[in-house]
């Protein structure tokens, strides 16, 4: 049996055990992709982060579900890289580089309100049509149609993961969404293995601009997401993109996680480029401890 460490951090929150957590593995290298699942999959979170060194970069990230490899995870990446900075583990500049399964993203360290803040460039969004069954969308999520907000598209979004972007009325559906993600794969005609972001521009919080929950696709091996941190991304790149058009920029908080006790803020940049979007997200963590794995090697 091998044992390994593993440090437990919860991203988008200063509280231990709201937000979004994530296993953070430091020295991966020697480990196996078999036993990076394998670790993820007993840590049980949605991600786990393995942290590599990199020939491209400071520091490589590989993102496992319980499931699967992600190729980027922004809760995740916020988790590492407020594990490595506090740990003395990265070089002492305001900006650094991780190598991804996306490409190589720079990591912008803040220090805002006396707390460590990390500020993430996600890849350039796209986006593609949802042409599947909207009674079926919204009964699998145990939702009506006439619960969304069909003067806004339904769309898939993507700045690293693949995600539909679901427009719901208001705040008194989220509370009834009760997720069946065995059928999502059927749903998902276009992109089966993509997950459900059902997201309302009413707010708990008058601080916040969109309200979200995030439904796992079932390869993950997880059911729902507290805080996503890449999909608040593609939310920001979606009302650029739909509901403002003409707007060069655009900041807001996505708040996200209320529903499971989880409560989290993620801060959301989006900038017109040319013919491209700058995304970026921002976000801190907490650690809130340290625990042992075993498997087998």
């Amino acid at each position: 049996m091998k044992m390994v460490p593993v440090l437990h951090y919860d991203a988008f929150s200063v509280q231990p055990n709201k937000g979004n957590p994530a296993g953070v593995v430091l020295h991966a290298d020697t480990l196996t992709e078999e036993e990076m699942l394998a670790i993820a999959r007993k840590v049980g979170f949605n991600e786990t982060t393995f942290i590599l060194k990199s020939e491209k970069a400071d520091i490589r990230l590989r993102y496992y579900t319980p499931g699967h490899e992600m190729n980027l995870c922004g809760h995740a990446t916020m988790a590492s890289m407020y594990a490595l900075r506090t740990k003395g583990l990265l070089p002492e500049k305001e900006t650094v580089w991780i190598e991804t399964n996306v490409g190589v993203l720079p990591i912008e360290f803040l220090h805002e309100q006396d707390r460590l803040t990390m500020k993430m460039k996600q890849d350039h969004p796209q986006f593609i049509p949802f042409e599947g069954d909207v009674d079926q969308l919204a009964a699998s999520i145990n939702l009506k149609r006439e619960d969304l907000d069909l003067s806004m598209p339904i769309v898939y979004g993507s700045t690293g993961i693949w995600t539909l972007l679901v427009p719901v009325k208001g705040l008194s559906g989220f509370d009834r969404m009760v997720p069946n993600n065995a059928l999502f794969p059927d749903i998902l005609t276009e992109n089966p293995k993509a997950s459900l972001h059902p997201f309302c521009m009413e707010t708990m919080d008058d601080s916040s601009f969109m309200h979200a929950r995030h439904f796992s696709s079932p390869y993950s091996g997880t059911v729902e997401d507290p805080v996503t941190g890449t999909a608040s991304g593609v939310m920001g790149a979606y009302y650029l993109t739909y509901l403002n058009t003409e707007l060069p920029s655009a900041q807001f908080i996505v708040e996200q996680g209320q529903e499971m006790g989880k409560d989290g803020r993620v801060h959301v940049q989006v900038n017109r480029n040319q013919d491209k979007m700058d995304v970026y997200i921002s976000g801190t963590a907490v650690f809130v401890r340290e625990f042992d794995v075993h498997i087998d090697g």
